[in-house]
């Protein structure tokens, strides 16, 4: 499925913000701007959908540190709202959820700064008007059922949890299950450990890795399952080559543990292990793996990759990006200017510049519907 649109409201530095997406989504920026918080808000739809939202919002520093803080209209609630739009192209379908989370009512339950969910609703569209399949105002939840009435199930929810969470995987409701299972094959890539004990300088159990991790974890199977499993790395190869100068990476045959390494053309008779690699060359491989894996995640969301980065890893960098939008949705977050274009050329998409807008997060030249119109874009 394909997010198509999304919308965030009084998180952090978002006030109101509505966006049309696309294949290749890249936005540009100067620091505080806000272009991490828009990366964020899909992170939290990922979190309601895993059922973390309120563990995710209390490293934040909890609601407190979470809602928007500028001015508010008389009498508004104070909540977080977010929704996400997925458009199932094979079939026709287009998703909706909606979560709503505030404070804890003075005499609720609950801790004082966990997010308490208010409302949730998801609802599928086919061509007709929208069906409502689940509806969760406070703890009680209407359900749809097979007969395509709404019900009430007969389970409740705590307020800190989230009823897509919790039906989602209860295999009772297809359309709730199927919109979960997409949100959850999102990654996002924030940024990868380079010190010397990060996973990523680790060898890893070789047990076949079709993605990469978050964390990067398995990168050393990642690239284990491309060479032996896939036995295609044509485009790894490439990406390495370009980006260091001719280098080769190295991936024995895994016995117990996976491991890889480089070998540099000024010294073929030498393997470079990852601990002795670079922040900035480590962290391009991280990123290769993340992009290049055997299968590829439906969405993929780079949060400042050229952190680390050499100037000149920057194009190799835009070709693994290009490589990735023939088959997973990309966002992508920078404030180098070099990378957006590069990605901008090998792409054919324009760049969406963030700005903040009376203290708010915004995009330049975006109407209040989320488009942006083609000579502003």
């Amino acid at each position: 499925m394909m997010l198509r649109a999304m919308l965030a409201e009084n998180y952090r530095s978002l006030r109101s913000i509505r966006m049309d997406l696309g294949q290749v989504n890249l936005f540009v920026g100067e620091n505080g701007t806000g272009k991490s918080n828009l990366y964020r808000s899909l992170q939290l739809v990922q979190a309601a959908a895993r059922g973390t939202l309120a563990q995710e919002i209390a490293v934040e520093g909890g609601m407190a540190s979470a809602l928007w803080t500028g001015r508010r209209r008389p009498n508004e609630p104070v909540r977080i709202r977010l929704e996400a739009e997925l458009l199932d192209e094979e079939r026709a379908i287009t998703f909706r959820y909606l979560i709503e989370a505030g404070l804890r009512p003075p005499a609720a339950a609950g801790f004082a700064f966990e997010p308490q969910i208010k409302t949730e609703e998801l609802s599928i569209e086919t061509g007709r008007r929208p069906v409502t399949v689940l509806k969760r105002a406070g703890p009680a939840i209407m359900v749809r059922n097979e007969a395509g009435r709404m019900e009430e199930h007969p389970e409740q929810v705590l307020t800190s949890e989230t009823a897509l969470s919790l039906l989602g995987d209860a295999g009772h409701y297809p359309e709730i299950g199927a919109f979960r299972r997409a949100v959850l094959q999102w990654r996002f890539f924030h940024g990868f450990r380079t010190d010397r004990d990060s996973p990523l300088r680790q060898p890893c159990l070789a047990v076949t890795a079709p993605m990469l991790e978050e964390s990067g974890a398995n990168l050393a199977a990642v690239f284990a399952t491309l060479a032996h499993i896939r036995q295609d790395t044509v485009e790894l190869d490439r990406a390495i080559t370009e980006a260091f100068d001719g280098a080769r990476l190295s991936v024995p045959d895994p016995e117990e543990f996976a491991s890889f390494g480089l070998v540099f053309p000024q010294f073929p008779q030498r393997l470079f292990q990852p601990r002795e690699l670079s922040d900035g060359q480590i962290r391009f491989l991280a990123l290769a793996g993340a992009l290049l894996s055997y299968r590829s995640p439906t969405f993929v969301a780079l949060n400042e990759p050229e952190a680390s980065l050499h100037p000149s890893m920057l194009p190799p960098l835009a070709a693994m990006i290009a490589t990735a939008a023939r088959s997973s949705q990309i966002w992508l977050v920078t404030h180098s200017e070099l990378l957006a274009r590069e990605v901008e050329q090998r792409c054919g998409v324009r760049s969406r510049r963030v700005i903040r807008n009376e203290g708010a997060t915004w995009i330049d030249g975006m109407r209040l519907t989320g488009e942006i119109a083609e000579d502003d874009a």
